[in-house]
């Protein structure tokens, strides 16, 4: 695949998806061609609205059309395992919204689906396709700051969401940690990896999810890495990275930074600002453009979000959810017990 279009499909028609789409019909490498939804109607009216030639009113019909190079999934989360599975089982590539299953179980069997397929899976972890945040991970890697010593991460909205809203629901997944806590969880691991042990307290609804969450992740080099989040308080969404020689800042926003600053001892601060086209949506364009030029390149992971980390991420929010006691409906021993 070098040169021509990547044709890709949208599976659901929710605000992700429309997000998604609108950025994606911008990029001139990029072609939408077929859509579904569970009703044949909310396909159409997605269609009609961003010009898409095909709509389906089933996931199946769309997984089996063989003239997709890639389907993005933007299903609620609990769906993802269905939705992702049935494209990968009939050989299509995928793009599948974060967190990227429910649980740890499920993502190891989309990973290993794919992989026994010979297919391209990837999470949408736009995260780790931002310019910005590439550049923070390098200069830390590089040693800029010495030693990690400490992590921070905190992503809450102020709420409140009444018991109906998505947020609150057991069956689709709710609560504050795999729709918000899933992006400091990944800011710290991709800097940090995998932690050896986790501490986490929650805040829980009537129904059962956690309203907010904290987390406290030890790593055998002394490192430790708190992450936050909440559905209950609007809180700064920074971040910041300690090192034994400085420290980086991420004032506000840090999933899709204006800015960081890098404070090294002994010198003054240095601010490194976005690209001024890098708006808060370019990143879903960013991975965009990183999909397909895995798939031109015949790669069937990318080196950006990798799926062994993602494995790593969805463990890391299983032992955390094991430790607070939620669990969703059809859950068996679905997560890493504590």
């Amino acid at each position: 695949m070098t040169g021509q279009k990547v044709r890709w499909g949208i599976l659901a028609t929710g605000g992700m998806a429309a997000t998604f789409t609108a950025d994606l019909v911008d990029l001139p490498d990029a072609e939408v061609v077929a859509v579904a939804s569970r009703t044949e109607a909310s396909a159409r009216a997605f269609a009609e609205r961003f010009g898409i030639p095909r709509a389906y009113g089933d996931w199946e019909t769309l997984a089996r059309d063989e003239d997709l190079d890639v389907v993005y999934v933007a299903t609620p989360h609990s769906a993802h395992r269905r939705a992702a599975g049935l494209c990968l089982e009939a050989g299509r590539n995928v793009l599948c919204e974060k967190p990227f299953t429910l649980n740890a179980r499920e993502a190891e069997e989309l990973v290993g689906l794919a992989r026994r397929r010979g297919v391209f899976l990837m999470e949408a972890m736009w995260m780790y396709c931002n310019p910005l945040v590439r550049r923070l991970k390098a200069l830390v890697a590089d040693g800029a700051i010495g030693e990690i010593r400490s992590v921070h991460a905190d992503f809450g909205l102020a709420g409140p969401f009444p018991p109906t809203h998505r947020l609150r629901d057991p069956e689709q997944g709710g609560g504050a940690l795999l729709d918000l806590g899933v992006y400091p969880v990944s800011f710290a691991q991709l800097l940090l990896g995998e932690p050896s042990d986790v501490v986490a307290r929650s805040v829980l609804s009537d129904e059962g999810v956690d309203l907010q969450t904290g987390a406290l992740l030890s790593y055998p080099s002394g490192a430790l890495a708190s992450v936050h989040c909440s559905i209950i308080g609007g809180t700064p969404n920074s971040a910041s990275v300690t090192g034994s020689k400085g420290r980086v800042d991420v004032p506000h926003g840090f999933f899709f930074p204006d800015h960081f600053v890098l404070h090294r001892d002994g010198r003054d601060p240095e601010e490194f600002r976005a690209d001024p086209a890098d708006g808060p949506r370019a990143s879903l364009q960013h991975e965009a453009r990183e999909v397909m030029r895995a798939l031109r390149a015949g790669e069937r992971e990318s080196p950006l979000v990798p799926l062994d980390g993602t494995l790593a991420v969805m463990r890391t929010l299983d032992a955390i959810r094991e430790r607070v006691g939620v669990r969703y409906p059809g859950e068996e021993r679905a997560v890493t017990p504590a």
